[in-house]
């Protein structure tokens, strides 16, 4: 017997994720039709990226928000998928289980798909369930409000003996296909401090005729004096103590991370560290995109796409401080998860 088990912390309650595994319009976002075969449902996934034919799915357990358990055939293998639904502090833990019951497969590439789908196709339907379910009409105080959590198109909690209508996305955990619409939830990037103004120059003023700080010159014997006259032409000019050479500018280093991965795309960013003592201005970030690919949002620099070459420019960079970029891409290859390239100043970014 050959277990597949994948398991992903959610930033959505346990409500959502039970839609988005339950509802079946929302199956329109992953495959390419459905059917209804009475206590069976008949998923149209034949053409689809791992799919050799269509897939029958039928309910074996199903216990609202907690726990979903699928018998599902493709062709002539047979595989038993359990999900499992735990409310966190931050959201919920979904746990995926799917043990191959008959037939044969390809365990690796089923683990992948299993990754795909419940790291970035599952959390881009999640994002967009909840994004029909804000108020975007501003309410008192000035924020937006959240509607109750239940279906986009009915709350499945309350039919709970629709055992057979119920069509599963469970489904769609591990067979995924490309899904709709992604729903990318910005932040502004800090606010860079500004630098600190250069200190202004030592001036050392020379002493003036009548001045307590007047330097006398060595006394002078005279042939017919005896006393000691102080020298009566002082000094008019003032002298400046030279300011010292700047020390030259520290290189900018950077480094790339994706931090999400999604439908069609990920979020990349691009953190700029100045080690150096003063502020560096000037500096650009080239990062270089996969064929087909366009740069959406930004945060934290303006951003000019050529091709597939894009090049962000934005404020100086603090002394000893660091500054982060944001950007969104979508990319029609769904094994992307990365640029190709990026450099800050020609150099390249640490983490690719």
């Amino acid at each position: 017997m050959i277990e597949i088990a994948t398991e992903v912390d959610l930033f959505h309650p346990p409500a959502r994720i039970w839609q988005a595994l339950t509802e079946r319009e929302l199956l329109a976002k992953w495959f390419a039709g459905s059917e209804s075969l009475g206590d069976r449902t008949l998923l149209r996934t034949s053409g689809l990226p791992g799919y050799d034919a269509d897939t029958e799915v039928e309910v074996v357990e199903l216990r609202a928000p907690e726990r979903l358990v699928l018998r599902c055939r493709e062709a002539d293998r047979s595989t038993r998928l359990a999900c499992d639904i735990v409310a966190t502090g931050h959201g919920s833990r979904l746990s995926v289980r799917e043990v191959l019951e008959e037939g044969d497969w390809d365990a690796d590439r089923r683990a992948e798909q299993h990754q795909a789908a419940v790291t970035g196709r599952l959390p881009a339907i999640l994002d967009w369930i909840a994004f029909q379910q804000v108020d975007l009409r501003r309410a008192e105080g000035g924020l937006t409000a959240e509607l109750p959590v239940v279906g986009l198109l009915g709350d499945v909690r309350g039919r709970p003996r629709r055992r057979r209508a119920v069509l599963v996305a469970a489904a769609l955990v591990v067979l995924g296909a490309a899904a709709g619409v992604t729903v990318w939830a910005t932040r502004p990037a800090p606010t860079a401090p500004a630098a600190p103004p250069p200190s202004a120059p030592l001036v050392v003023p020379s002493a003036s005729s009548g001045s307590p700080t007047a330097t006398p010159s060595r006394a002078t014997p005279s042939a017919t004096r005896r006393s000691v006259a102080p020298d009566p032409t002082p000094s008019a000019s003032p002298t400046r103590t030279p300011s010292p050479s700047p020390s030259p500018a520290a290189p900018l280093t950077g480094s790339y991370e994706t931090v999400s991965d999604r439908v069609f795309g990920y979020r990349g960013q691009v953190v700029l560290s100045n080690p150096g003592p003063a502020a560096r201005s000037g500096w650009t970030v080239t990062v270089t995109l996969g064929d087909g690919a366009t740069v959406g949002s930004v945060n934290g620099a303006e951003a000019k796409q050529d091709g597939a070459v894009v090049t962000f420019t934005g404020a100086a960079v603090p002394a000893g401080g660091s500054a982060t970029i944001r950007f969104d891409v979508r990319d029609p290859d769904l094994t992307a998860t990365g640029p190709e390239g990026c450099t800050v100043d020609g150099a390249a970014c640490a983490g690719l």
